[in-house]
């Protein structure tokens, strides 16, 4: 069964031949029978479960080693197996981006001849972090070692953490105000950083001199070598069980039904055709300190994304038409593109647990080259990725729920996941020691609504969907920052028959520290970039930053005085400016301002998802309880769902009135009638205000900007809107 002439060629010409046996036949490796499947099933399902088990378990005996609260409380980490060319096998839960991102890295070292030099042995240790490489961005650091049985190269063993610093020119690991790949932090470029099972001691020497808080990035490549350890001996087990020949063979099959499998889910769930959606992206941080001295302080991101679903069951994805990368941190890689198309088939379709690589090849995705989706400088920044990698793989979520729902498959509807900032910080801690880290609890967000039920409270994000948010204990006795109040931020939820989840806030006391600095990422600060669905409205997008300084703090807390712990649900007056004293701020979006002190009061919200279905269709009970638990207010249920909510002074609780709710929404019906305008005439006004221009300047230099990279764009928009064929916008404010 073994073709031993195969395995002694070079592995690079290994790699070329498989690739050219796919091109060929279609079929991952040539693969086109599943002779050992057919064989004997349960032995195949069996053995690929089990690969599976490893995989977890080798995951959460790292997670046990690492210190990171970011890899132990969050759980960002991923470990997986890979065949000698570099293909996903099996992988634990965890953060699923990473099934072809470590490919890539594995294939890129391949092909540039490390089996020569630095050479390829056991016991060998390489790291990567460069997006370009195969990662997402640079906190993501990924570990793999060869697996060699009796002398042969059988496979790879394969980890990922995601860092919470990583030496950039702010504190943190995604590095918001980085322009340039220069300033992103510590680059392991393919690196080999370990031999006889063992990280090298000038690695680690780089790193103690590089990153403001080293001893997190240190334990974490332990915990990730230990798991890579532990599966490739588990694997050597088990290939001692099985045989080497039926080990060579079967690993490969199980790519291949990965593959086949993929496609039967595509086309069992959803009609072929060709869907289209949209999202922006869009940031205001025009006079904030330290952003975009190189680029445009106020921008604007056009995303299109055609997706098309074959007959066979493959799904293209198509990004012609969105803008150019950009000197901000917000770009990103063909593989990070990768790692989004992974993380939403795996809450889709993959979901079973035995996702691999023959999913991606399941798949096309077309990044047209010189956009953010495919940069054409490898120097410009891609730390954080994730701001513009959410919203356009939300709107696959969305298009993928679109087929469902055209399948008639209306549970599985989903209506997208949420772009949710992240807190990163650094300076002195309480210990008076330089520290710096990314704050993970942005990993409780609200998720987008379901098409039979509410979206999750708290509960989701779209990058790593089991993540947890982490005790609030253990983020304390990380940085000099003590929780004085979280809750829940009200009508945060996108408005619907099924309402978006809800996010909440956290409010903190910087505490022991003379110098903390504080920046806010990933998030679009004016721009609805977390739809809804169905007619259900998008979640609410503007972050408001508050942060008294030089309070009263102490005198309240020593008097036992009332102290804040939300901004509260008054909109003219918080209840910071009504309990505390001091100099009070007000800021919109990305945050970063001079350093802060022991006493100040800093508040810092998450992003809701969007809702799903008409607004005047929603459960007037379920709304009332939703005003009583502190979700929606009273107002919003009213003007927005036509649901009056009114207190039963009997029972302290809050009651839908049914009669005057059916009331107010006669009204708000008869209101939608009045306003409404006929397709064709609000075209035809849309077209007149595109030829006159009449948009802000960031408008008119995004659509100019993606007009002039795609020339497929520009023919579309103009003759959609019935434009001359020259028609272009200006770019001039």
């Amino acid at each position: 069964m073994l073709d031993s002439t195969h395995i002694a060629m070079p592995l690079r010409d290994r790699l070329l031949d498989s690739e050219r046996m796919m091109a060929e036949t279609g079929c991952y490796d040539g693969i086109t029978d599943l002779r050992l499947r057919q064989d004997n099933p349960l032995k195949f399902e069996t053995l690929h479960t089990k690969l599976r088990a490893l995989c977890v378990s080798a995951r959460e005996m790292a997670r046990r080693i690492s210190a990171s609260p970011g890899v132990r409380e969050v759980g960002e980490m991923v470990v997986a197996i890979y065949t000698p060319e570099g293909d996903a096998i099996a992988l634990s839960n965890g953060i699923m981006v990473h099934v072809h991102t470590m490919s890539r890295f594995i294939k890129w070292m391949i092909k540039q001849g490390y089996e020569a030099d630095p050479g390829i042995n056991p016991g060998d240790i390489f790291a990567n972090n460069d997006a370009f490489i195969g990662t997402v961005q640079v906190p993501d650091v990924m570990d793999v070692v060869p697996i060699y049985y009796e002398g042969t190269l059988v496979g790879w063993a394969g980890a990922v953490c995601h860092e919470l610093e990583s030496g950039g020119i702010t504190p943190g690991g995604d590095v918001c105000l980085a322009q340039e790949r220069y300033t992103e932090g510590l680059f392991v470029c393919a690196e080999k950083i370990g031999t006889n099972d063992a990280i090298r001691r000038d690695y680690v020497i780089r790193c103690e001199r590089n990153l403001r808080m080293p001893i997190y990035w240190v334990l974490d490549e332990k915990a990730k070598v230990a798991s890579c350890i532990d599966m490739r001996e588990a694997v050597k087990g088990l290939i001692g069980e099985i045989g080497l020949d039926y080990w060579m063979r079967v690993s490969k099959e199980f790519i291949e039904e990965g593959r086949r499998g993929q496609l039967a889910r595509t086309r069992q769930l959803t009609v072929p055709g060709i869907y289209r959606g949209h999202t922006f992206y869009g940031h205001v941080t025009e006079g904030k300190p330290g952003f975009q001295p190189l680029g445009d302080p106020n921008w604007l991101y056009n995303i299109p994304i055609e997706m098309e679903i074959t007959l066979d069951g493959t799904i293209k994805l198509d990004f012609e038409g969105t803008q150019p990368w950009g000197y901000h941190s917000m770009n990103c890689t063909p593989a990070g593109m990768d790692g989004g198309m992974f993380v939403t088939l795996t809450q889709h379709m993959n979901y079973e647990g035995l996702v691999n690589d023959g999913a991606w090849m399941g798949t096309e995705l077309k990044l047209p080259y010189g956009t953010w989706t495919n940069p054409d400088n490898e120097k410009c920044a891609t730390a954080t990725s994730w701001a513009l990698l959410l919203p356009a793989y939300g709107v696959f979520q969305r298009l993928l729920s679109r087929g469902f729902l055209g399948r008639g498959f209306v549970e599985e509807i989903f209506v997208g996941q949420v772009n949710s900032p992240m807190i990163e910080m650094g300076g002195e801690s309480q210990y008076g020691t330089q520290f710096g880290m990314a704050h993970f609890e942005c990993a409780a967000a609200g998720s987008g609504a379901l098409a039979i039920k509410d979206g999750l409270d708290t509960a989701y994000v779209g990058w790593n969907p089991e993540s947890d948010m982490g005790n609030i204990e253990i983020w304390e006795q990380n940085m000099p920052m003590l929780y004085i109040g979280r809750s829940i931020v009200p009508n945060s939820g996108g408005s619907g028959k099924y309402r978006g989840g809800c996010s909440f806030m956290s409010t903190w006391l910087i505490n022991k520290t003379p110098h903390l600095r504080l920046v806010t990422s990933e998030h679009s600060s004016r721009v609805f970039d977390n739809a809804g669905m169905c007619g259900g409205y998008p979640a609410p997008t503007c972050q408001m930053h508050r942060v008294v300084r030089n309070t009263n703090i102490n005198e309240l807390t020593a008097a036992r005085l009332p102290i804040p712990h939300t901004t509260g649900t008054d909109p003219h007056r918080s209840d910071l400016e009504k309990l505390v004293t001091g100099d009070h701020l007000t800021d919109e979006g990305p945050y970063i301002s001079a350093p802060h002190k022991s006493g100040d009061i800093f508040t810092h919200s998450y992003n809701g998802g969007g809702g799903y279905g008409d607004v005047l269709e929603r459960d007037p009970v379920k709304t009332a309880w939703d005003v009583e638990n502190g979700f929606l207010t009273a107002e919003s249920a009213r003007n927005v769902f036509g649901i009056v909510v009114r207190e039963n002074l009997d029972t302290d609780e809050m009651e839908a009135d049914l009669a005057a709710t059916a009331a107010a929404r006669e009204e708000l019906r008869r209101e939608r009638i009045r306003r409404a305008v006929p397709v064709a005439e609000w075209m035809a006004q849309e077209s007149t205000r595109i030829r006159d221009q009449k948009f802000a300047f960031e408008v008119r230099r995004m659509y100019a900007s993606a007009m002039r990279l795609s020339p497929r764009f520009s023919s579309e928009f103009r003759d959609f809107w019935g434009l001359e064929p020259s028609f272009t916008f200006g770019e001039k404010p």
